[in-house]
């Protein structure tokens, strides 16, 4: 069963821009994939429609067997609740501790004290950061940052989790240890998709790969089956 899926899906903004151009593929429910391409191919509007902070133009975005560009915008925020989202910049609160961002997306959606509770310590405790639960996310490295978005983003048990250039800003032994953590929750059948530049680390892990150009899908499939020129972002 397919999770995501792009049936011929463009997005032109008002300006004209056509940001993505008939894109079609499926992401299986449970699978891990990676998009990658230029800067400005359509990575991040790609993700934009999944989450619907856009709406597709033409074409039919499917998730969990359910076409959301007919879903009305009462039903967003339910809908947002089933994607968790990584993003590069952390998107922390720094006027309150690592335990209340975390908190945050429970507590949006009515979630009880007690509950809530139980649901951060588990997710903090899974990235490593159940020790610094009262502490202010500025005092934090930027791995460990990294991790507490982490843990925001799939504190609800989302099916779904997607990853905007999560290892960016981190050197290529916190990045490794952030893939693992993606690995880790997509070995227990959380849905993947992880916007990368990081051709050495998308070959090492070996998954499949979306390859974005000019807002055209270009390649699907293993970057072993590119030769490394063509594949220049």
């Amino acid at each position: 069963m397919s999770m995501i899926e792009f049936s011929s899906v463009s997005k032109r903004y008002p300006s004209g821009q056509e940001a993505l151009s008939g894109v079609s593929f499926a992401i299986g429910a449970g699978e891990m994939v990676f998009l990658t391409g230029h800067s400005g191919a359509g990575k991040s509007t790609l993700m934009k429609l999944i989450m619907l902070m856009e709406r597709a133009s033409t074409g039919q975005v499917v998730i969990g067997g359910r076409n959301i560009n007919r879903l009305s915008s009462g039903r967003v925020p339910y809908h947002r609740r089933q994607v968790g989202v990584v993003f590069q910049n952390h998107q922390l609160l720094f006027d309150r501790n690592v335990f209340e961002n975390v908190a945050l997306p429970l507590r949006v959606a009515g979630y009880q004290s007690r509950e809530v509770g139980r649901r951060v310590r588990a997710s903090l405790d899974k990235v490593g950061l159940l020790h610094k639960e009262r502490h202010n996310p500025i005092t934090l490295s930027g791995g460990e940052q990294q991790r507490v978005g982490i843990a925001r983003a799939v504190v609800n048990k989302p099916p779904i989790l997607l990853a905007d250039e999560p290892t960016g800003n981190l050197d290529p032994e916190l990045s490794a240890e952030i893939m693992n953590l993606f690995m880790q929750f997509n070995a227990v059948g959380v849905t993947t998709l992880i916007a990368s530049h990081d051709l050495a680390l998308v070959r090492r892990i070996n998954k499949r790969v979306l390859t974005l150009a000019q807002g055209s899908l270009v390649h699907d499939g293993y970057l072993a089956e590119l030769q490394t020129e063509e594949f220049e972002l």
